[in-house]
């Protein structure tokens, strides 16, 4: 609710701003009240809103576009988002039981020593990593307001698992997905990619906030905490224990799965709106799921040969599901599917969705809120910049070092 109201705060203050300009290009002496800005609002809204949505239906007719809009939602709630959810309560229940019963802090001093040479975090860090690719982006929130996790870092430091824990979150959920398609190859490529863009983006991170504020260069707090009383371990016995693993985590995974609902069948249907063309044979409208005026697909396409060499993408529509991916991975995922249906989607595409999904995992709507309640709104928009270069760099990665494993496996046989 607190992240609501700053989020509302935020936005009210951006809209002032933005009437605060317009009362002095056209320099007008008295300022607008606040009736006429909500009109003068409003207006512009409707104008935006009935434009979009008229055109569409210029092209598609109203009652074609309306039955499309309501006939796609339908399909990806019953099709695509009971499927997700589904997954995200059993890889809940499997992350809970991984965390209570010692293996994720044994994946922590696995990957610890990779911590200071690829991340100029300290080791303790890569129990930040685990958490988010177990589950979603906010577990590195909890971790950071840990003394005993947080006593080992410098602030700048701490600043950045922003972006180090975003990189890696719902990366469980993705990979068990695309995997469940038949593209496992091409996820576990794509996991390769993520890291590279996770080490990226906080190492950006580190330089902007160095950057901006050089006192950040100190330890967090002068107080000794033991990282050994971070644990996840319940009381009960080894059977109750299992028990309320499975249970827990299962209800985590419910509430990952509610979550993603908006986003698929609102932004998915959106995209996808606006990637598919008509279902007809003579390229007529029917009415049906997943049609729409491909705006995007035509964008695409005319710089097709740019995402051809950096993602390996042979069709301009595939570029939709990174589009996706900024707002919320879980409406990207949606697109999977259908993507499937047209025969268009590979393992190299698989393997950049995976690298860009996992670290687009919705960043724009989380980075504000992590920040913020560290304490550090005015590094928000370097945060997402440092983001943006390191998600463009994964999806990059992603494909060529498929192109690579794929040459070296051809060479072999």
């Amino acid at each position: 609710m607190k992240i609501r109201k700053k989020k509302t705060v935020e936005y009210a203050h951006s809209i002032e701003a933005a009437f605060r300009k317009i009362e002095k290009i056209f320099k007008l002496k008295n300022p607008l009240s606040f009736t006429s800005k909500r009109s003068f609002e409003a207006i512009l809204f409707l104008i935006l809103f009935f434009g979009f949505f008229g055109l569409l239906a210029w092209r598609m007719s109203l009652p074609k576009m309306l039955n499309t809009f309501m006939q796609t939602a339908y399909h990806l709630l019953l099709e695509t988002v009971f499927y997700i959810m589904a997954i995200c309560v059993l890889m809940g229940a499997i992350s809970r039981l991984l965390a209570e019963f010692g293996v994720v802090r044994l994946l922590e001093n696995i990957l610890r020593p990779l911590m200071r040479p690829l991340y100029n975090l300290p080791g303790v860090a890569a129990l930040g990593a685990v958490m988010t690719f177990l589950s979603d982006n906010p577990a590195i929130i909890s971790l950071s307001k840990d003394k005993n996790f947080s006593q080992y870092f410098k602030k700048y430091q701490l600043v950045s698992l922003t972006n180090f824990g975003t990189a890696f979150g719902m990366g469980l959920v993705v990979v068990a997905f695309m995997t469940s398609q038949g593209f496992g190859s091409g996820a576990l490529v794509g996991v390769i990619g993520a890291v590279v863009g996770s080490i990226i983006s906080t190492r950006l991170m580190q330089r902007f906030t160095l950057k901006a504020d050089p006192s950040l260069n100190a330890p967090v707090s002068e107080e000794t905490g033991d990282e050994q009383q971070i644990s996840f371990k319940s009381e009960g016995s080894v059977f109750m224990r299992f028990l309320n693993s499975i249970l827990d985590g299962g209800k985590d995974g419910v509430g990952i799965g509610l979550a993603i609902i908006p986003g698929v069948l609102v932004i998915s249907t959106l995209v996808m709106m606006l990637t598919f063309g008509p279902a007809g044979a003579n390229h007529e409208y029917l009415g049906e799921a997943y049609e729409g005026v491909p705006v995007i697909s035509w964008a695409a396409g005319k710089i097709q040969v740019v995402f051809h060499w950096l993602f390996g993408f042979d069709y301009p529509q595939l570029i939709s599901f990174p589009i996706t991916a900024l707002g919320a991975v879980g409406a990207a995922l949606g697109l999977i599917p259908r993507f499937v249906s047209e025969g268009i989607i590979d393992n190299n595409a698989i393997a950049v969705f995976t690298a860009m999904g996992m670290c687009w995992s919705g960043y724009l709507s989380t980075h504000a809120a992590m920040l913020d309640s560290m304490g550090h709104r005015p590094l928000i928009s370097k945060a997402i910049i440092a983001h943006t270069i390191g998600g463009l760099l994964a999806g990059i990665s992603a494909h060529w070092l498929f192109v690579l494993i794929s040459f070296i496996v051809t060479l072999f046989h």
